[in-house]
């Protein structure tokens, strides 16, 4: 790859070290951040120079928990609560219609929706039919162009065979085939697991998916914590972490938590253990209050992601707005029962922006590749229009991040030093080659689920 130079834009760098810089460049090289500074020049004569003028140059989003291939389904589930439609529609009918290609389509088209939104990294919880589905749902990452975290969980085609008290561990050796065949080569691509905790196996299942995680260096993400799970019939004795409280780790990933107490978060924050909050769904669908505030009271901070893109939208600064005043409605709260004015507030924009990118990074293993604009990680970079009439004048770049911007506003998008949106307007091909297939593949799927909408 040619040298880019992007330059004369409002750097918001995320790395302490480099600051927020106004007018600067940055310089990639082989898809690596090389420098970062005002006055850069390049070494190469056909290197590609886009101009920042009036925009904020910022790091790719990171969605640390999202099920990309509910993306043909869009649109049915904003109306759903999670313990009785979501499982009933969802987990124990649609998921186990889904063909091979579903899956990729789903997730291609979900894919695009992240870049053009511009989150450039997804942990993407994928429920896979057979190895081929998996084969597919990765094939669909890499044709979008997303740098991923692939996450290989309980397949879609029994409810009653992979959830509530199974007995039965993830199917290992197509895991293993799906690594060596489509992950293990690719710099973008990386393995999680998707576990179902004590929430929903046996104690010996729930261990031996993690141990199968540790074995093969994935990430391991698990659903836990949210509704009434602890004290559902499936598992009545469950507590807190149940089996797994003594094998946490930072390889450890806790999609919601929302029941939780103080003292089961505070046992995972001190192992290392990374928390997913997805406040608009948990909030629509009867969660729980997003475990923000727990997880902050014990010294650690959450990763945003969007969860179930049957309900709501892939835009990431829709979580970092949400996320945000929620936390902030419930910490001041208490002072106002009290008859207190609320002076100060907590968590900060910047604080919910590091949450979208940074924190996202550090939950998947991937902090020392991304989540910064830092010399030596790679290039994997947002822009930002600033001039637009809804976002200028921009007086505060994070601010204007945070709660001005729109998917609109998302400018020039990044991955690995490639330019995937440009001028507005993604540049793969599959968007339009694609799209008859893709809407198709949605109608049938919610037709032979015979949901009345």
């Amino acid at each position: 790859m040619a040298e880019k130079l992007i330059q004369n834009g409002t750097v918001v760098s995320l790395d302490p070290e480099v600051g927020d810089l106004e007018g600067a460049d940055v310089l990639v090289d082989d898809g690596e951040i090389v420098e970062i500074g005002h006055g850069l020049t390049t070494s190469e004569s056909d290197a590609a120079v886009i101009d920042a003028t009036d925009h904020i140059v910022l790091p790719g989003f990171v969605d640390s928990h999202i099920h990309l291939a509910q993306t043909q389904v869009r649109g049915i589930a904003g109306d759903w609560s999670l313990m009785n439609e979501y499982f009933n529609h969802m987990l124990g009918n649609i998921t186990g219609l889904y063909r091979a290609e579903d899956a990729y389509l789903g997730g291609l088209f979900g894919g695009l929706e992240k870049l053009y939104t511009g989150t450039t990294t997804v942990l993407d919880w994928s429920y896979p039919n057979s190895l081929e589905h998996g084969e597919r749902a990765v094939d669909a990452l890499r044709d979008a162009g997303l740098r991923a975290v692939y996450t290989y969980g309980p397949p879609g085609d029994d409810a009653a065979k992979w959830w509530f008290d199974s007995d039965v561990g993830l199917p290992e050796q197509h895991i293993r085939d799906l690594y060596d065949e489509k992950i293990r080569d690719d710099d973008l691509l990386s393995l999680g697991l998707g576990l179902r905790g004590p929430d929903f196996c046996v104690d010996e299942t729930a261990r031996g998916d993690l141990e199968l995680a540790r074995e093969l260096g994935a990430v391991a993400s698990i659903h836990m914590g949210a509704a009434q799970w602890p004290s559902s019939e499936y598992n009545p004795d469950y507590q807190g972490f149940g089996c797994l409280s003594d094998v946490l780790g930072p390889d450890v990933n806790v999609a919601h938590g929302n029941h939780f107490t103080q003292e089961d978060i505070q046992h995972a924050v001190d192992q290392g253990v990374s928390f997913s909050a997805t406040p608009e769904v948990e909030m629509q669908m009867g969660h729980g209050i997003p475990v923000t505030g727990k997880v902050l009271e014990a010294g650690g901070r959450v990763a945003w992601g969007v969860d179930v893109c049957s309900s709501v939208s892939g835009d990431m600064t829709t979580q970092m707005r949400v996320g945000l005043q929620t936390q902030r409605m419930l910490a001041n709260q208490p002072q106002l029962e009290a008859g207190e004015e609320v002076t100060e507030l907590g968590l900060t924009a910047r604080d919910t922006l590091e949450m979208a990118t940074i924190e996202g990074a550090r939950a998947l293993g991937l902090d020392d590749e991304i989540g910064t604009l830092t010399p030596g990680k790679r290039a994997d970079v947002v822009m930002v229009d600033a001039g637009d009439f809804m976002t200028a004048p921009a007086h505060d770049p994070v601010q204007t991040v945070v709660f001005e911007a729109n998917p609109h506003h998302v400018d020039t998008v990044l991955v690995d030093g490639e330019v995937v949106k440009a001028d507005g307007e993604l540049l793969n091909p599959k968007r339009e080659e694609e799209y008859d297939r893709f809407v198709a593949s949605g109608r049938r799927l919610v037709e032979e689920a015979g949901l009345d909408l």
